[in-house]
């Protein structure tokens, strides 16, 4: 019984990673080949080509051997590496501007409004 348990997790977990790496997929697909190298990333290519390897070794071998463990390290990569590279590069994303003077709080002015 608990070993159908710990089955039951890992298909989970296993589903969890595959569409954590579609969405990756999904994102390195729509920016531009040409912000891979405004951001100075691998090519647009090459992290389809990684990341559709890892969704279909994730998808074939599931969570039981070492290969899905890479394709999750690839995946994170480029979420956290390449991702936020290239929406700053895109003027998707990046530091939000504040309008308004540099005495202003979370809910206005700390001068009293003057």
């Amino acid at each position: 019984m608990l070993v159908e348990a710990f089955g039951e997790v890992l298909s989970w977990v296993s589903i969890g990673l595959l569409a954590f790496t579609i969405v990756a997929f999904i994102d390195a697909a729509v920016h531009r080949d040409d912000a891979y190298r405004a951001a100075d990333k691998q090519s647009k290519g090459f992290w389809l080509i990684i990341l559709g390897l890892a969704g279909a070794v994730n998808f074939f071998f599931g969570v039981m051997s070492f290969l899905p463990i890479l394709g999750l390290i690839a995946t994170i990569v480029y979420m956290v590496d390449v991702r936020p590279a290239l929406r700053q590069v895109s003027g998707r994303g990046g530091p939000r501007r504040r309008r308004g003077s540099s005495s202003d709080g979370p809910y206005g002015p700390f001068n009293g409004g003057r």
